[in-house]
């Protein structure tokens, strides 16, 4: 799980990418609350092969990329 909530991008994008080269995970939670943070990791997720879905509670999202 990446808490990346109150970073502004590209911070939580560079945290997802950190993760992502360093432990190759099937599956990884990321939480923002920026809209432009959900559609940044979303680029990325797609560029890397995984599937996203998003939760949305109160402003703040839930990110699940999944291989």
């Amino acid at each position: 799980m990446i808490d990346a909530r109150g970073q502004s991008c590209p911070i939580p994008v560079v945290m997802v990418q950190q993760e992502v080269k360093k432990n190759h995970p099937q599956k990884l939670e990321v939480m923002v609350d920026a809209m432009v943070c959900v559609e940044n990791i979303s680029r990325y997720a797609a560029l890397e092969g995984y599937a996203l879905s998003v939760e949305e509670a109160d402003g703040e999202y839930t990110l699940t990329l999944t291989k």
